[in-house]
């Protein structure tokens, strides 16, 4: 089933990093992209040093490295003053006996001192372990045993959830509060362990929503995905003001809100208050923004409430991008016709380190699409035996592997890693999509996630984008619901905007919208209206699984009860 988009959405015309896609892909180098990097010139390798004392050895240290915002505070640190608290957290991890290789996770809210910590890590050489502040006692105990975490760098709160008898390499604990109290650091240069590009760096934790969490290990070397993905899709200028809204716990926030924009030496954001449309326009505005990186599901949120906007000043705001889930084009039409502004969808996964497929800013956007691979990157959409399909055909989302920031391993799970290149030569991503004639990707869902009714693959993304099209629909959840008769059949469930009520009408009237906007075979034959849909609790991602269990769990409760009532 060919996605159906409304108008495509011109480039704008600007100064952008990356002018022409088509001569930039065909002439682009992964070596080449090393120049930008002082490893190029010296042969010395470590991500810290090119983030922060790069800069300030180049002339830069007076330079604004970050603003930090949460409530009354608002604070600003510069390239030198982080490069001192890096040395600081760096020293002092070094005192308590912290080797090259060894693995130290970071437990603490959004603050400057959860990004310095993390570089101060990386520096001497060690695996940095970023760990979400909303996780509980379980998430921080699996995640630290996994690789046998030896030091964690967390605060006096926080230090509440950390199980320590139930973690048995766990040696010490360090609280940033008395961290910041400790004597002058060493100088830097002692401090900076040289690494090989293949040495560990860091390593996340993906969401273990079925099973538990897998240690995703990134190498030095990915750096070098970050700094051009950084310049071309980012489309990064050292001036820019950059607010990537995600927390370094996952890794959406440590590379596009860490690495990517400091190894660019642009200014970053960090907000450490929890979603409010004022308060994130408010930022925008007194900062200044220029670059902002967030989520569909914060898009959407905003949208619901888009009247807030006007209310403030977001002229500054010349580049938006989203990531976390496929971007609805409802959303993209919303931004362009409210704001004039472009939201860029981007396509990546914690196991690829970086972006692979992207909308630039100096290309065309389809609504629906997730844009086309990065240079440097052979996207393929294959079958069941690995073979490439034709173009419009759904199938298998894959890259041409290696590129620099793939991952090094799962930790201590081989099986796993190599389960991701069952196809010769191919990173086989667990997305189905098509491309189209013009090489742009539409994602269609998860592997599991499709729709099989009376022979038609049906992608539940694409009817749920058709969905919150209508007005009364704010946002929707599509699933295969078991039927005797079709294998599947499309159901719905979908929240309403204030100032609408469920009625049969209505449910009606949606349904004929999709049909007619859409397709008839893809019209959801059931739409559920519920409260609120379940989500993740991080990236807000909608859980179709969940929507699964549900309908599945009412089906089995009147199954059960159809037999008692045969059986009186």
């Amino acid at each position: 089933m060919q996605t159906i988009t409304r108008k495509e959405i011109p480039a704008f015309e600007g100064n952008h990093n990356l002018a022409n896609y088509h001569e930039t892909y065909s002439r682009f180098n992964w070596e080449d992209a090393k120049q930008g990097l002082s490893f190029s010139k010296t042969g010395k390798w470590n991500a810290a040093y090119e983030c922060i004392d790069r800069h300030i050895d180049d002339g830069y240290g007076d330079r604004t490295a970050l603003y930090y915002v949460n409530g009354e505070v608002d604070e600003s640190l510069t390239f030198k003053e982080v490069q001192e608290k890096v040395d600081l957290y760096a020293g002092i991890l070094k005192k308590h006996g912290v080797k090259k290789g060894d693995r130290v996770f970071v437990f603490l809210p959004k603050t400057p001192e959860c990004y310095i910590a993390i570089l101060s890590v990386i520096k001497i050489g060690a695996i940095a372990g970023p760990l979400f502040e909303a996780f509980m006692e379980d998430a921080v105990k699996d995640r630290i045993n996994d690789c046998e975490g030896t030091v964690l760098i967390t605060d006096k709160e926080l230090r509440k959830r950390v199980p320590e008898n139930e973690i048995p390499s766990l040696s010490t604990i360090l609280l940033v509060e008395e961290m910041e109290s400790e004597p002058e650091p060493v100088l830097s240069s002692e401090l900076t362990e040289w690494v090989d590009p293949e040495d560990g760096m860091i390593i996340h934790y993906t969401s273990g929503s079925t099973g538990k969490p897998k240690g995703v290990l990134h190498a030095h070397r990915t750096v070098t995905h970050h700094l051009v993905t950084g310049k071309w899709v980012l489309d990064i200028k050292d001036t820019d003001v950059y607010w990537c809204t995600s927390h370094p716990g996952w890794v959406t926030g440590s590379v596009y809100g860490l690495f990517a924009p400091w190894l660019n030496r642009a200014t970053i954001v960090i907000h450490g208050g929890r979603f409010k449309a004022e308060e994130w326009y408010q930022i925008i505005q007194d900062k200044r923004v220029s670059i902002w990186y967030s989520a569909p599901t914060a898009f959407r949120m905003l949208m619901s409430n888009s009247d807030i906007a006007q209310d403030y000043d977001l002229t500054s705001l010349r580049h938006v991008l989203s990531v976390g889930e496929p971007l609805n084009p409802e959303v993209i039409h919303w931004a362009f016709e409210r704001f004039n502004l472009r939201i860029h969808d981007t396509w990546w996964m914690t196991e690829t380190g970086g972006h692979l497929i992207v909308n630039l800013p100096s290309a065309k956007i389809k609504p629906g699409s997730m844009g086309r691979p990065f240079p440097g990157i052979e996207a393929g959409i294959l079958d069941e035996e690995g073979n490439e399909l034709p173009r419009g055909t759904v199938g298998q989302l894959a890259v041409r592997a290696p590129w620099p920031g793939l991952m090094k391993e799962i930790w201590g799970n081989k099986d796993k890693f190599d389960a991701y290149f069952k196809y010769k030569g191919w990173y086989v991503s667990g997305d189905l999509a098509l491309m189209d004639e013009e090489g742009y990707i539409f994602f269609q869902g998860r592997d599991d996630d499709m729709i099989k009714s009376s022979g038609e693959r049906i992608g539940p993304f694409e009817v749920e984008s058709k969905l919150i099209e209508h007005p009364a629909v704010s946002e929707a959840g599509v699933i295969g619901k078991p039927d005797p008769v079709r294998g599947e059949i499309v159901k719905a469930f979908i929240t309403l905007r204030n100032g609408y009520e469920e009625s049969t009408a209505l449910v009606d009237d949606i349904r004929s919208f999709v049909k007619l906007k859409l397709a008839a075979h893809a019209a959801p034959r059931e739409i559920e209206v519920v409260g609120e849909l379940p989500k993740t609790k991080i990236s807000g991602k909608i859980l179709r699984r969940k929507l699964k269990e549900w309908e599945l769990q009412k089906q089995n409760k009147a199954n059960e009860q159809e037999g008692k009532y045969v059986k009186a």
